[in-house]
């Protein structure tokens, strides 16, 4: 009896048991989020270029790291030191959006993240246009924040040439590069003038082909800027020849100038060597000055019309010194022997020559 007794209390227990394990209020449990784990960052932002970063660990315990995104790669993905170093890859963005993924961390019962921004691609410039039957060899867009390492100052006193009045000194004071254009400041410091005179690829240049530039110009008696070209393997002035592609004197206002210089024909006013036309915006408005040069001529031309044609006349280098390589030259004078011929008005200073871009286009 006493036994029988025994087996019906234990049946009556299991079954309590049996029915509080289906109840319909139980959960499942997990591991407490108690791990320590400490991430160096919590975001990072990036550029849209492929590049990686890195993540500092420190872990009371193995861990795990996997990251959301297939642009994303982690190393190492496990490990079971205390303190670790991450390194994350990532691959480049050519999509013109932002994209967002995150790198996870997982010790135990304790995740942590890092928020991951990279920056959308930086919109295609537009294609650069080469005149029929060239190629584009070399240009500046002047997209940055100075100049690039193609272009070289020079640094010199007042009466360096032409008798000009303002000094030549390097720094983004006097050639600034911002919102896409250079600016040729010309202002007054204390009882000096100061300017900028800058060479592209000096000691290399281009021998034949279409130079152009595109140029907002500043006004005021007494500024002269130019763009120009001279011999990189200069000796002699004007034996080796120099070619004015756009120059300017403030006096004479809106009006622009193309001229050739050599032996034969140099400052003679005559319309072989020489050629001017009046641009109306000139000061207000960013202008195309060009020279179209071959073996045979040099052409001349603002915002696509032909100003002047110089022929090479094939009695050598008297006439026609043009036949080496020369290097493009921009600058800002102040006075001198053509540009202070009716005086100087300080008063239009600060000045500015500010130019789009310059380009190089060869034969293909």
């Amino acid at each position: 009896m006493k036994m029988r007794t025994k087996m019906i209390l234990s049946a009556i227990l299991v079954a309590a048991m049996g029915f509080a394990s289906c109840g319909g209020d139980s959960e499942t449990t997990y591991a407490d989020d108690d791990s320590q784990v400490t991430l160096s960052v919590s975001e990072v932002s990036l550029t849209p270029e492929a590049q990686s970063f890195t993540v500092d660990v420190t872990a009371d315990r193995e861990f795990a790291a996997y990251v959301s995104a297939d642009w994303l790669d982690v190393t190492p993905k496990n490990s079971i030191n205390r303190n670790e170093k991450l390194t994350v890859s990532v691959q480049q963005n050519t999509a013109d959006e932002e994209r967002k993924a995150t790198l996870t961390v997982v010790a135990g019962g304790t995740r942590r993240e890092v928020s991951v921004t990279q920056a959308a691609a930086e919109p295609l410039a537009p294609e650069i246009e080469a005149p029929e039957g060239y190629t584009l060899v070399w240009h500046d867009e002047f997209d940055g924040t100075e100049l690039g390492a193609d272009w070289t100052y020079e640094v010199a006193g007042p009466g360096f040439v032409n008798d000009e009045l303002q000094s030549y000194v390097k720094g983004t004071d006097v050639a600034e590069v911002s919102n896409g254009t250079l600016k040729i400041n010309l202002y007054k410091d204390g009882n000096d003038v100061k300017s900028a005179r800058i060479y592209a690829k000096r000691n290399q240049g281009w021998q034949y082909g279409y130079i152009e530039a595109s140029i907002k110009l500043p006004e005021g008696k007494g500024t002269w800027p130019a763009f120009w070209m001279m011999p990189v393997n200069f000796t002699t002035w004007p034996g080796d020849g120099e070619i004015d592609i756009m120059e300017s004197v403030g006096y004479d206002p809106n009006v622009v100038v193309s001229t050739i210089h050599c032996n034969k024909y140099n400052n003679g006013g005559t319309a072989i060597e020489s050629a001017r036309t009046t641009v109306p915006t000139a000061y207000t408005e960013f202008h195309k000055y060009a020279c179209e040069w071959s073996p045979t001529k040099m052409s001349f031309y603002v915002d696509g019309e032909l100003l002047l044609t110089y022929a090479n006349d094939g009695t050598g280098k008297d006439a026609w010194p043009f036949d080496a390589p020369f290097y493009v030259i921009l600058n800002l004078a102040w006075g001198g022997a053509w540009g202070g011929q009716q005086g100087v008005d300080e008063s239009c200073l600060p000045a500015t020559m500010e130019v789009d871009y310059v380009r190089v286009f060869q034969q293909k």
